[in-house]
């Protein structure tokens, strides 16, 4: 029989199920309710292009040609061209009192997931690790300089994330949702990563680049790169973003 710890997603599944019998109410803690986003104000901010929203490649032709990409082109991506993808992934689309509504579901509008970007080829945009600011759609740096390899590293070893325009990590910020949900958010977190991920692999399509997700990743290798404990914070998912080799620049 295998070990306990060799069966976890098993017990994760079981111990964060609901039924009937056992689904019981418990308080909010309002005055305690986390954030749902993070800031980053003694940073260098870059503000990006206004993203299009509408006007765009029809979602049945977008979702037809969608594949993952692992082959790039060399030449670097736009500020604008990320931009838009960063804005299609999750970003702001209307203010409900104070919350910032998005492009992506969330469950109890919480919004545990924080976008962050490894940039390696993005003409006027430095490189190093960014902090996707929903709010204001623009950059924060979180450390800069050459991140190729610590990415690819991270991404369990795969060059892909080395030798494409620019990455994404997904981080989750447990406590917003488990503050609500308790143990069963994981399950939401994961598949709110899932919905951001998705919406960046068309976007790319739409922007006429390719995208490869990536789930196969070394957790503190990641959790490195954008500065996450692992435990209040952890990188759940990852995509590269780049021009597709021997496909020319979107007009």
């Amino acid at each position: 029989m295998p070990a306990d710890d060799e069966r976890i997603g098993e017990r994760f599944q079981q111990q964060t199920g609901y039924s009937r019998q056992t689904l019981g109410g418990w308080h909010l803690d309002w005055d305690h309710r986390p954030g749902d986003h993070k800031d980053y104000p003694d940073t260098q901010h870059l503000e990006l292009p206004a993203p299009q929203r509408d006007d765009g490649p029809g979602l049945w032709s977008v979702l037809q040609r969608r594949r993952s990409v692992r082959r790039y082109d060399e030449r670097s991506i736009s500020a604008a061209e990320l931009g838009q993808v960063l804005w299609a992934a999750d970003g702001r689309t209307a203010e409900a009192g104070d919350l910032a509504l998005r492009t992506a579901p969330s469950a109890g509008g919480l919004y545990p997931i924080e976008t962050y970007v490894a940039i390696h080829d993005v003409t006027d945009i430095s490189p190093g690790v960014w902090h996707y600011d929903v709010r204001r759609h623009r950059l924060d740096l979180v450390t800069g300089g050459d991140v190729r390899m610590p990415t690819a590293h991270a991404a369990l070893d795969q060059p892909i994330a080395a030798t494409s325009a620019a990455v994404f990590l997904w981080s989750a910020v447990f406590e917003r949702t488990l503050w609500k949900y308790r143990q069963r958010g994981f399950r939401y977190m994961y598949m709110e990563a899932g919905h951001l991920a998705q919406n960046v692999a068309l976007a790319a399509v739409a922007t006429g680049l390719g995208t490869c997700q990536i789930a196969a990743i070394y957790d503190d290798e990641a959790n490195a790169l954008v500065g996450a404990d692992g435990t209040s914070e952890s990188v759940l998912y990852m995509s590269t973003l780049a021009r597709p080799a021997g496909r020319p620049a979107a007009g």
